[in-house]
């Protein structure tokens, strides 16, 4: 048997291989990063049964490189670049040059042994790649939303307490309407279109009150109308985006075999991005490490003879994975006894929201971790 090790680079990738006793079989190959490389690599290899083959995730470059040796038949084991650095320190071998990584890469296979990774990595990479760029979406649909809510503040700050929200469907149409120019049959009569009767001459009373007590600056109403028409038509554009994003994620998570959705408060979007974020959860010996890896696990700063009596949350790892954890919380409490029970007695012992909706998140993630590595279904306890 045969070990590959592969440095990733943005340019160039080092190849090595060794045998079993860890001597190199041939000198370092050098490959450019495209397809000619590639298909160099790919002669250069022995038969697929062979050779076992390892590189690092390191960036998005070695994603093409493990898809075309994976096509041609290779098991690949995608590493950690913290992985092969812990082995790199506790080895015998003290060479520097960034060219001796790629051995440090075989050699860890050799020793190590470790399991090929999972063959439906192509759908979990889709799945975080479009996860991620959904939350970059809602964050930019939550940007647009201040920002009319500062122009709104300006010209109408009365108007907020006409509606729940400024972003209801009757609210939206109302305000891409000049509304000030509009006596109150106009205004009734797209007030009840838009809410589909709900609102009528009733409510278009209460808004042209409102308007005549405003405090708003009035010259400044014309721009105003033309700046919240094209930030309202970039929320529709956006939330649009996201309704597709939302469908193509629905897909991709028949494709993979989970169970996270029967987790009460993690449903096909937040249990997409946590089993994205997560990967292989193999990797993962215990939940402290997933804990660790979510950067919920708790920090406390000390410096000589002081040491903080408050312990807050790390934030180190995924901020993708902890954000979901955050927002299936937040439903968790409302929806499974246990959970809203536990998180009811942290608030009782003076805890603040944050820091009690964060110990939620620990037991949640503790859930995730079994129905991942035991693939099976949750099943919703009573509260203790």
């Amino acid at each position: 048997m045969l070990f590959c090790g592969i440095d990733i680079a943005k340019r160039q990738h080092a190849i090595a291989l060794l045998d079993g006793k860890g001597q190199l079989v041939q000198p370092i190959l050098s490959i450019p990063n495209d397809r000619a490389g590639f298909d160099q690599l790919i002669q250069a290899l022995p038969d697929p049964d062979a050779v076992a083959v390892g590189l690092e995730a390191t960036g998005h470059y070695w994603v093409a490189l493990y898809d075309a040796l994976t096509r041609q038949g290779f098991s690949v084991v995608v590493l950690n670049p913290l992985q092969v650095a812990a082995y790199r320190r506790s080895g015998v071998r003290k060479v520097k040059s960034d060219r001796s990584d790629a051995v440090w890469i075989a050699d860890f296979l050799r020793i190590a042994n470790p399991s090929p990774t999972r063959q439906d990595l192509p759908v979990l990479l889709q799945l975080r790649e479009l996860s991620r760029f959904r939350f970059r979406l809602t964050d930019q649909i939550g940007d647009i939303k201040r920002k009319l809510l500062t122009i709104l503040d300006r010209v109408f700050p009365e108007y907020e307490q006409l509606f729940s929200s400024v972003f209801l469907r009757t609210s939206r149409a109302l305000l891409e309407q000049a509304v000030a120019e509009m006596d109150l049959q106009e205004l009734a009569a797209l007030l009840q279109e838009a809410s589909r009767g709900r609102f009528g001459r009733e409510k278009a009373q209460q808004i042209q009150a409102h308007a005549r007590r405003s405090v708003g600056v009035g010259f400044l109403a014309d721009a105003a109308q033309i700046e919240m028409r094209c930030l309202l038509a970039q929320i529709e554009l956006l939330e649009q985006q996201r309704d597709q994003i939302d469908d193509a994620l629905a897909i991709l998570m028949g494709q993979i075999p989970q169970h996270l959705t029967s987790i009460p408060g993690i449903g096909p979007v937040t249990g997409a991005a946590i089993v994205a974020e997560i990967g292989d959860v193999s990797r993962f010996d215990s939940v402290e490490k997933l804990v660790a890896y979510a950067g919920i696990d708790p920090s406390v700063y000390q410096t000589g003879q002081f040491r903080a009596s408050e312990a807050h949350m790390s934030k180190r790892g995924s901020p993708y994975l902890r954000h979901a954890l955050w927002l299936a919380a937040s439903v968790a409490i409302k929806h499974d006894p246990q959970l809203q029970a536990y998180y009811q007695r942290k608030r009782q012992e003076g805890k603040h929201y944050g820091t009690a909706l964060g110990a939620v998140c620990r037991k949640l993630l503790a859930r995730v971790y079994i129905v991942l590595k035991e693939q099976r279904p949750y099943v919703v306890k009573p509260p203790c």
